[in-house]
């Protein structure tokens, strides 16, 4: 997992880390965004694309050529964010980013998706903030309203459908369905 350096962290046993309190930089950095994204962001023209990537850029996010991500999908963290080429962010999708969240090539995360990558450890009586990266392979397509849960990584070529939950990891070039989902078959790799 990567070490994220504008908060304090404590790495336990399993490479997961946890917040112990978030620093004044990480909360002027978020203050910041929140408006940006309010003001400038969440209510461009849908077509303006290249616009909205160049904003996250601006804080942080590596994006690749041709993404595309509409104005009222919501970005906690861009700093956090890798997304390769040829991939879209849907409308109303909630990218919550407290640890890192990559998007390979060729993905679509349709709308009001949530991927999350931050759970809380409810056996400790402060419930402190764990991160636990994501990561979305090359070619994968999360259908609308579905959950991708901390620490899954979806492999190349698969797809997660409508409103399906995913807590542990997906296989490549297979389709998934349900809460939590569960595989249904393989998928076709045409390529």
């Amino acid at each position: 997992m990567q070490k994220i350096d504008y908060i304090a962290k404590e790495e336990n046993l399993s490479g997961e880390y946890e917040i112990n309190y978030f620093s004044f930089k990480n909360k002027l950095h978020r203050l910041i965004w929140g408006g940006v994204y309010i003001i400038f962001f969440k209510y461009s023209p849908v077509p303006m694309f290249g616009y909205r990537n160049f904003i996250l850029s601006l804080f942080g996010a590596r994006l690749g050529k041709n993404v595309r991500i509409y104005p009222s999908a919501k970005i906690w963290m861009p700093r956090n964010l890798t997304i390769g080429n040829n991939s879209s962010i849907g409308p109303r999708a909630l990218i919550y980013n407290q640890g890192s969240i990559y998007i390979g090539n060729d993905s679509i995360i349709s709308q009001d998706v949530t991927i999350c990558a931050s759970t809380h450890d409810y056996n400790k009586r402060d419930h402190p903030l764990i991160l636990k990266n994501v990561e979305i392979g090359n070619r994968v397509w999360l259908c609308a309203e579905s959950f991708v849960g901390p620490g899954v990584q979806v492999f190349d070529g698969a797809v997660l459908g409508a409103r399906a939950v995913a807590k542990r990891n997906l296989s490549s070039w297979s389709v998934y369905d349900g809460n939590p989902c569960n595989k249904l078959k393989e998928r076709v790799n045409n390529e």
